[in-house]
Parts: C-alpha cells; structure tokens; sequence
C-alpha cells in the first residue's frame, strides 16, 4: 500500500512479516542490501522494536516525533533480517501525517515503508507521482495530497557512542547537536553491494530521468546559452531567465524549507516534459541546506 507522509509517499508492508517486505522490495527493484525504515505510532511501539532505548533516543523523540527523524537503534527479535539488510540495527521512525498514523494505527503493526517509486528514481511527493512510477504494481494507494516536507527523513544513527549523522534532512545536524551534542559524519561511504545502516547511501539517488547537472549561479545563463539539448529543463533559485522554445524553467524558491518541498516535484514536472538534462542552480554551502544538497549531489552522481 502506498501512503502519504509528511517528507514523501511510502510504499508500506506489514514490517513483522519478511514475505510483506519482500514485496516491497520486489516491486521498487530495491537491493537487498539497501534497509527499510520502520515507522510506528508512538514511541512505546518504537521501544518494542529496538533492543536498546538510549537516553539520546528518548530526548529526540520527545522533541521530534512525529516528525521528520529516523533513529537507527539496536534491533528486537521481532524485526526480520530482509528489514535491516541483515544488520543488527533497524532505522524507526514516528511519522508526522494524519493518514500514515491512522493506517499504522488500524494496521495494529508497524509499517515498513521506502519512498514509494522504483529503486534509484525520483521520489513522489503526491500521489500522480506514485502512480505514474510504480501503477499496477500497487494492491491500495492512499492519495493524501501533496507532501509537506517534500525530501526524505534526516537519519540519526545512536548505535555508537557517538550519534553519527547517516542522511541530513529537514532537521539539520547542528539543531539536533543543541539536543544531544556533538554528531559525527560517517568515515566512510559503503560501496557496492554492502549493506547499508540506513536507506540514502547510494551514491546515485533520488534522480530523475534526465541528466541532472549542478550550475554555479554565476555561470547558469552561458552554461545555457551552451546547452544544445532539447527539450532541456532549468531550476534557476536567483537567477531570471528569459526563456525560449525548447526551454523548461521553473523558478526555485530562495528559502531552504521551502525549496525542498518543491524541489521533487519540480524535478517530476520536469521529467514529464520530457527534459533530457536537468540544468540546476547550485544552493548554499550552508547547515540549512544540506538535506537538499545531499539530494542534488545524489540525483547529479554519474
């Protein structure tokens, strides 16, 4: 069943029957080494899922759930192997929609759910979305309108001593250090088919059907006075184009928030254009932008 959250559409299964998730992963095309987040109701459901409760993790939740943050955590008995890619942990999170905590709720379970669109593409924040990518492959889609954060969940990993920032979202690394202090980066990026602690490890993510291309803001206009392609779609944030036929550009706001809540969609419009390279202007180096960035970088990765 595909469902609105808040940050995007899940593609969801009972998460307590490894055959329900198997299907999941049969229907995106997902590696098995890449886990799936687990999303319950309540914080009490959460600890029933994880061996271990930390301190760190009950600060977090009182402060952040429901809402945007997936906490890796040590996992119970009762998570199935197929869920954490065979890893000893399992992301959880309690999310921040009406209609994802109803149907978690009448499930009576908790839900595993990716993004709900095929292994690698763009993930749909409405509910066309989900079913121009994944159609007949779905038994219910639940059409809750268009997301409100618009990118994935910022995933927090507490197994360690030390939490250890796997994916930046909307919640940005410096917020959550006010809250449990200092968050260190992964060392290292796994590669190949190692099994990942988190979904949004994958070097080449959430990316669209055309070449997306990172522009410099100073640079956009002569790099598409270059551009030859046609159709070729623009995401100019502060630069105003004049455009012309065979150009698609649609204006970005200049607020993070607000950018990456349009930031899918746009990518989504762009594609259904049929834009075979994606021209986009390049956001801040700064802490509010870098679940967008990470997004960018991912879906530019060749």
């Amino acid at each position: 069943m595909a469902f609105p959250t808040e940050t995007v559409y899940g593609l969801g299964a009972n998460a307590l029957d490894p055959a329900a998730i198997a299907r999941i992963y049969e229907a995106k095309g997902r590696p098995a080494y890449n886990p799936v987040i687990l999303h319950v109701a309540d914080v009490a459901a959460a600890e029933r899922l994880s061996r271990e409760w930390p301190v760190a993790a009950a600060a977090l939740a009182a402060k952040y759930w429901p809402g945007p943050l997936t906490l890796v955590l040590p996992r119970s008995d009762l998570v199935p192997d197929v869920a954490t890619a065979g890893l000893a942990a399992v992301g959880i999170r309690v999310p921040a929609h009406p209609v994802a905590l109803a149907l978690i709720r009448a499930a009576g379970v908790p839900v595993a759910a990716p993004s709900a669109n095929r292994s690698n593409e763009l993930s749909p924040t409405s509910a066309e979305h989900v079913a121009r990518s994944l159609g007949d492959r779905l038994d219910v889609l639940l059409d809750g309108g268009e997301t409100t954060v618009g990118i994935e969940s910022t995933v927090l990993d507490l197994t360690g001593t030390r939490p250890v920032l796997l994916r930046p979202g909307l919640l940005t690394r410096e917020e959550l250090e006010l809250l449990v202090g200092p968050i260190d980066l992964p060392d290292q990026q796994p590669e190949g088919a190692t099994p990942r602690r988190a979904p949004g490890q994958l070097a080449r993510h959430y990316a669209p059907r055309g070449e997306l291309v990172l522009v410099a803001a100073g640079e956009l206009r002569e790099r598409l006075a270059r551009e030859t392609m046609r159709p070729v779609g623009v995401l100019p944030r502060t630069v105003h184009l004049d455009t012309r036929d065979g150009v698609v550009a649609i204006l970005m706001p200049v607020a993070p928030r607000a950018y990456a809540r349009r930031l899918y969609a746009a990518l989504h419009e762009l594609d259904a254009q049929g834009c075979r390279r994606l021209l986009v202007e390049e956001v801040p180096a700064e802490p509010a932008w870098e679940g967008v960035r990470d997004r960018l970088a991912r879906a530019a990765h060749r």
